[in-house]
């Protein structure tokens, strides 16, 4: 019989990218997905380490299916992602229940580990130190008809002190321009509307095959693809981001007027003790020069708060630029140590009450900037992709929900309009939140899509793996990134 497989993901957008890899090596060895809310032959884990209490969270996930374990001890559970190749000694010693551990290099192993695990009848642990396979070139499945994520680099060369990313994803690899691109055109030739470049540091892109404008190319390049029609990337790191970056932003169509900058702190003492090699007056400036091109771009950040030795004076430098940065959405966390980070041995570490006393104190500041740009908002027309997931209390108020180009998410009633996630419709603002705007008077216009047809036939992107694999070393010779590049044949070219 055909075994089924469930995959829990944590963390970030690249977890959830590697996810749908997993998912693809999966059914490419014979095995099927389970049914929603049923018992799975083969349950897997791609976990983070970034996020506060990441291993509580997996071994109490792990506790509550021992007992279905020793039900049923043909079942397998599997652990992938940051926290196994960081916990790579003791996941096995913590819950001997499960069957297969495996870490952010050899995500390809997975259905070989699970097949060793099932021969030998014990645990299969393998975690790589460097990447054998590019995520990138594995077959997926896709959980969306209308909006793919796109890797175009995998690890990080920053040093920040309080970041594990770097020795859990090892150093930054680039795929080839023509990788990339023939991997979105693809998606698009399906009819995908919406891609995300993805990236530890996007805007670094390039610097391993020596061409340091190598990403301004890449978002000129999406530009030229028939269908695509937004394209948006995270997360970019205020050290590389350049006029280049900015111009392919304003100047190609498809491109989205969005932008993910993460400022981290405002203060620029504590941004030192980071290793973050920028000051507070160049993140605004950067700001500035993306709205004197893009004036409607909406910015979001990441900021951390109580970094260890932080002052109430620092901590009112990030108040300030918060309020001159004016960001439409900020994502905030309360630091927390990383074992294995430089900034976990650091002197001066604060305590939670008066962590939590200025977090608060961010979250109303924040709360409030992004509430008065939505209430500008009222009476706009936007257009919103539709979209799964995004509006949790959408079955009770009778709305759908999707992402208007900037990003911001938009609550919508559609009426009597048959509309369906992967369409298109336009409607006018009534009323904004801190978190959302909300539309209740009917779509304007609404587009059937492609997308919305594959949507509602249960149907996605294939995924087929490209055959380039792990970059080598020097500049590509014969992909050019103009508007003329040959690997971006118009609807079609390589598959994912």
């Amino acid at each position: 019989m055909t075994r089924s497989y469930s995959i829990r993901t944590y963390g970030c957008q690249m977890n959830v990218h590697d996810s749908e890899r997993m998912a693809g090596l999966l059914e490419a060895a014979g095995y099927a997905k389970a049914a929603e809310g049923g018992s799975a032959d083969v349950v897997v884990f791609n976990t983070c380490a970034v996020r506060e209490n990441a291993d509580n969270k997996l071994y109490g996930n792990l506790g509550r299916l021992r007992p279905e374990k020793l039900a049923r001890p043909d079942m397998q559970i599997a652990v992938g992602g940051c926290l196994a190749q960081k916990d790579r000694e003791t996941i096995v010693a913590k819950a001997p229940w499960v069957d297969v551990v495996f870490g952010t290099h050899n995500v390809h192993a997975l259905p070989t580990l699970l097949e060793r695990a099932r021969h030998n009848r014990q645990a299969a642990v393998e975690i790589l130190d460097a990447l054998e396979v590019f995520p990138s070139t594995l077959p997926a499945r896709r959980e969306s008809a209308y909006a793919g994520w796109v890797s175009i680099s995998v690890g990080c060369n920053n040093t920040c002190t309080f970041c594990i990313v770097p020795s859990l994803r090892g150093r930054e690899r680039d795929r080839r321009p023509a990788d990339v691109l023939a991997e979105v055109a693809a998606l698009a030739a399906d009819g995908v509307l919406e891609v995300t470049l993805l990236g530890q540091n996007v805007n670094s892109y390039g610097a391993e095959f020596g061409d340091r404008g190598a990403f301004a190319k890449l978002l000129r390049a999406c530009g030229e693809i028939d269908g695509l029609e937004r394209v948006r990337f995270t997360s970019p790191h205020p050290r590389d981001f350049t006029a280049d970056v900015i111009a392919a932003m304003a100047e190609t169509p498809n491109v989205c007027p969005q932008l993910h900058m993460p400022l981290q702190s405002g203060s620029d003492r504590v941004l030192r003790a980071m290793r973050r090699s920028y000051r507070s007056a160049r993140f605004l400036a950067i700001l500035d020069e993306v709205r004197a091109a893009i004036p409607d771009a909406a910015i979001s950040t990441d900021i951390i708060v109580g970094f260890p030795g932080e002052t109430e004076e620092d901590f009112q430098a990030t108040l300030d630029v918060v309020a001159q940065a004016r960001f439409a959405q900020a994502f905030t966390f309360q630091y927390s140590p990383r074992p294995g980070t430089p900034a976990a041995a650091l002197p001066d570490q604060l305590p939670k009450a008066v962590v939590q006393e200025r977090y608060d104190r961010l979250v109303t500041l924040q709360e409030q900037i992004s509430w008065e740009q939505n209430r500008a908002m009222v009476g706009r027309e936007v257009e919103v992709l539709v979209s799964i997931g995004e509006g949790r209390k959408d079955a009770q108020t009778r709305r759908m929900s999707g992402r208007a180009r900037d990003g911001r998410l938009v609550h919508f009633a559609p009426g009597d309009v048959p509309v369906r996630p992967g369409d298109v419709v336009t409607v006018r603002i009534g009323y904004g939140a801190p978190h959302h705007l909300v539309a209740d008077a009917g779509p304007i216009t609404h587009r059937p899509t492609r997308a919305g047809d594959a949507q509602e036939s249960g149907s996605r992107p294939r995924g087929t793996p490209t055959a380039l694999g792990l970059p080598g070393l020097g500049a590509p010779a014969a992909t050019p990134l103009d508007s003329t590049c040959p690997a971006v044949p118009a609807g079609g070219g390589g598959t994912r």
